[in-house]
């Protein structure tokens, strides 16, 4: 590979580099925390509440939740919850800087009920997706 190639790659691989870093620049908390929160499917709901956002996706049977910090970057106690109709929920409840989940239960076509929490900030859907 002569010069000028490997000149040409570099260039090329700090463009990359550089873009990257500016993304990340111009909307840390949201972008960081949306990118590696991911469910499968689409999404069908966006919950928000006082201190956070509870995003809901389906895809076939399945319902996924995740739970996003408003203010992502600080730990505190942070949970996602979801639950199909006549069976238990299924919980992720920890001390998290962005997110809480994702959570997947098969719901078939029975309703969910979802639940949200960051820092002292609480979410209760009721019987959804019915």
């Amino acid at each position: 590979m002569d010069s000028g190639a490997i000149r040409r790659r570099l260039a090329l691989g700090l463009a990359v580099l550089t873009a990257s870093g500016l993304l990340a620049v111009a909307a840390p908390g949201e972008a960081q925390a949306a990118a590696s929160a991911h469910c499968p499917g689409r999404k069908v709901r966006t919950l928000p509440f006082s201190s956070g956002t509870v995003l809901v996706y389906k895809r076939g049977g399945y319902v996924c939740a995740v739970t996003l910090a408003k203010r992502p970057g600080v730990q505190r106690t942070m949970k996602v919850s979801v639950q199909a109709r006549g069976n238990r929920p299924v919980v992720d409840e920890g001390r998290y800087s962005y997110h809480a989940g994702p959570v997947t239960v098969h719901a078939g076509r029975r309703c969910v009920w979802v639940k949200g929490k960051v820092g002292r900030g609480t979410f209760s859907s009721g019987w959804i997706l019915c």
